[in-house]
């Protein structure tokens, strides 16, 4: 990884993308701390004091920005939603799937278009909600329309800067613009986790032993924890495939022998931010319509504290179980349905047979495509499975007395992009030797 990022670094190209992603990632830092108009900063120091479930988890995932009502306050979860619900319907609305599947480049820019439009209105759904959900905490110094019409206006611009800076990044800079946003957003948080650490450590007594202990002991299990993420998110399956003598032109081509690498987990880290968003998008849109939620009983409360048990501990461990299976569920989901999105064995098993090639000991054809669906279903097993574990065991932390909120889903978004960063960096390295070479 260093040394790929050296090579970077040397490469005037590439350095070039590095240094305007972190100037685009320098303007999201700074946007975090402009505070929308109309806020009491002294109520709402209180109010996030005691803010738990949905507004701690925008809040890590946001880099600290909702706690301080910024103009990033919502940080990309709008974007990541309408992502979600444009690519479920393109599963069931015919002309949105082939505009996925056979729309080229034009067909990617009108998804990404729809894409976009639903981000704003899904935008102003949750600032409305969050402007109407804080008003009654005294959090703004006033809660007239005029008021709550620029703190919303703010809310969604600022989401729409986001957009415009993950594109930015995407295009040119490194890649990955919307992931690399949310990583920067999480590791903003890492400074607290030390905090907190330390805070094990050195208490209001002096010196603690068993702080000592619990602080390296969770240490390691961080350790752990990112080797087992960087395995399954770096382990493949090599699939032999042979090609036959050809003649090309005038000359005859030998046979070759090369593989089809099968990853554990092709999805990456998609499925865990999507299955977060998901499970905590009911208690948003709840919190618009009902105010004191929290306080509540009824279906609309269960529903709410169940959305909202995967970043808080105050709803029962009934809710947690019940949250956390669901969560488990939807991470291997995600983890097929982005699996089968970028891999189609049909379509690979097609290309090795017009190729002249095979699979040794299967047949060309139908027993291919079978035999690569066979492999492809166990591995996403595995790997999604796997995910999921990772993701809902350190929820139960928070039954403990620890508050450290960088935990298992955290690791896992940021462990993936930083892997899927340097992947880029690679590519983009070999590409420029290539450009040197033809040259």
């Amino acid at each position: 990884m260093f040394k790929t990022i050296a090579n970077a670094l040397k490469t005037p190209e590439v350095r070039k993308k590095l240094l305007y992603t972190l100037l685009l990632i320098v303007v999201f830092r700074l946007g975090c701390y402009i505070s929308v108009p109309g806020v009491d900063n002294i109520a709402l120091n209180e109010a996030m004091s005691s803010s738990d479930g949905i507004a701690g988890l925008i809040n890590i995932i946001s880099g600290g920005a909702f706690s301080r009502f910024s103009v990033f306050a919502m940080s990309i979860s709008p974007y990541i939603t309408a992502s979600i619900v444009i690519q479920l319907l393109a599963m069931i609305i015919p002309s949105l799937e082939r505009l996925t599947k056979e729309g080229g480049e034009q067909g990617r820019k009108k998804i990404n278009r729809y894409t976009k439009i639903l981000t704003i209105i899904l935008a102003v759904v949750e600032a409305v909600g969050i402007f109407l959900s804080y008003s009654a905490s005294g959090v703004f110094v006033d809660t007239t329309f005029l008021t709550g019409a620029v703190v919303v206006i703010g809310l969604v611009a600022g989401t729409a800067i986001l957009m415009w800076l993950g594109d930015q990044i995407t295009n040119k800079g490194i890649g990955n613009g919307i992931s690399i946003l949310i990583f920067v957003g999480i590791i903003a948080g890492l400074p607290s986790f030390v905090t907190t650490l330390w805070n094990l450590i050195m208490t209001s007594n002096g010196f603690s032993t068993t702080g000592l202990l619990l602080a390296i002991g969770i240490l390691i299990g961080a350790v752990i924890l990112i080797a087992g993420v960087v395995f399954v998110q770096q382990a493949e399956r090599r699939v032999p495939v042979q090609y036959s003598k050809k003649v090309v032109g005038r000359k005859m081509m030998g046979a070759q022998n090369t593989h089809i690498p099968l990853k554990l987990a092709m999805a990456g880290v998609m499925p865990i931010i999507f299955a977060s968003s998901f499970m905590t998008f009911p208690a948003m849109i709840i919190q618009i319509f009902v105010s004191d939620i929290a306080s509540q009983t009824g279906f609309l409360a269960g529903l709410y504290k169940f959305s909202i048990a995967t970043s808080s501990s105050s709803v029962g461990i009934g809710y947690s179980i019940a949250n956390a299976l669901v969560y488990l569920l939807l991470i291997v989901g995600f983890t097929f349905f982005y699996t089968y999105a970028t891999f189609n064995p049909a379509e690979v098993s097609n290309n090795i047979k017009k190729n002249g090639g095979f699979i040794p000991g299967i047949r060309a054809g139908k027993p291919t495509t079978e035999y690569l669906s066979s492999i492809i279903s166990k591995l996403t097993w595995f790997g999604g499975l796997f995910l999921a574990i990772i993701a809902i065991i350190p929820m139960f932390l928070r039954f403990t007395n620890l508050n450290i909120a960088f935990g298992g889903t955290s690791i896992l978004i940021v462990v993936g992009v930083a892997l899927e960063t340097v992947q880029q960096l690679e590519s983009q390295l070999v590409m420029r030797h290539y450009k040197g070479f033809l040259e």
